[in-house]
């Protein structure tokens, strides 16, 4: 069976959720920084909707010095084709998460697409030193 061939335009709704481990500096309560690494999955709102069961790993840094909150993380993502997304995400001033498409592979080569990130979490820490999150993610996307 073949999959669908996905629509050239359309919209995106869907949850990311991941785990990986984290390397923190806790200078003070008012200067932190942490370095991580994780890897998760997506599950679309639609099932079979566009990035459904896309899995995914991150690297990336995030800082807090005198509640100045900086951060950026790099993610690789494959679907079942085998094809690639690169993403680059990074934390403003305000805390908002923003996503910028860098580039692809096979059906994803050239797409452009731009939505909104939001933060589902905290979840607790299971284990020291390791991290469990999720968000979700909404947009409209155009491949070329």
């Amino acid at each position: 069976m073949f999959a669908a061939e996905l629509p050239k335009e359309g919209t995106y709704d869907y949850t990311a959720c991941w785990s990986g481990a984290n390397n923190v500096i806790a200078f003070s309560k008012t200067h932190t920084a942490a370095s991580y690494e994780m890897t998760g999955a997506i599950r679309s709102t639609t099932p079979g909707g566009m990035f459904d069961k896309h899995t995914f790993r991150c690297v990336g840094m995030n800082a807090s010095l005198d509640g100045k909150n900086t951060g950026s993380t790099v993610c690789e993502a494959i679907d079942a084709d085998g094809d690639k997304r690169l993403s680059y995400f990074s934390v403003g001033s305000d805390g908002k998460v923003t996503r910028e498409n860098i580039v692809g592979t096979g059906k994803y080569e050239g797409m452009v697409a731009s939505g909104t990130v939001q933060p589902l979490g905290p979840f607790p820490v299971i284990k020291p030193g390791t991290f469990q999150d999720c968000n979700h993610q909404t947009g409209t996307y155009k491949l070329k």
